[in-house]
Parts: structure tokens; sequence; C-alpha cells
């Protein structure tokens, strides 16, 4: 079940994406790759590699995909700017 929340955090952040310059590496689909994969596999780390099971599942669940959305989304942008800059340069 937790998994299932950090990825819905994920896409819900991913829509904030529209408000920062298209710079991300594969355009809006990549952000939505770097929000998804990002929460997903920051949630992982957090509880050892687990997936907590739906009693287990709370507010703070949702609370813990935040930054690893953000760090997904981030990641793809500066690799999009660094490819684009790349590209410009040679």
């Amino acid at each position: 079940m937790a998994a299932l929340v950090w990825v819905m955090v994920g896409l819900a952040l991913w829509h904030f994406a529209i408000f920062v310059p298209d710079r991300f590496w594969g355009g809006i689909v990549g952000a939505f790759l770097g929000a998804l994969f990002g929460s997903l596999i920051f949630g992982l780390l957090i509880h050892g590699v687990s997936v907590p099971g739906q009693d287990d599942t709370n507010l703070l669940t949702a609370l813990e995909a935040i930054p690893g959305a953000l760090l997904g989304i981030g990641a793809v942008y500066a690799e999009g700017v660094r490819r684009e800059n790349a590209a410009a340069a040679g």
C-alpha cells in the first residue's frame, strides 16, 4: 500500500513541473518518470528496501515521498540542462 502512496505523491508533485522551463531530459515525460521513480526509490531506501503494508501506511508515508520526487525531478532537469549545454557547445 505504501508503494501506491509514494507513486501517487510523485505524480502529484510532477504536476508542478509546468512552472519550470521545459529543459527536462525527455521533456515532460522525463519529468514524470523522474518523479515516479524518485519517490518510489526514496521510499524503498527509507524502509530498508521493503514496502510497508496497509496497517503501517499513514500520513507520514506520504510525506516520505516528497524528497525523492523532488530529487528525481531535479536529476532529470540537471541532465537535460547538461545535454542542452553540450549540444550548444559542440
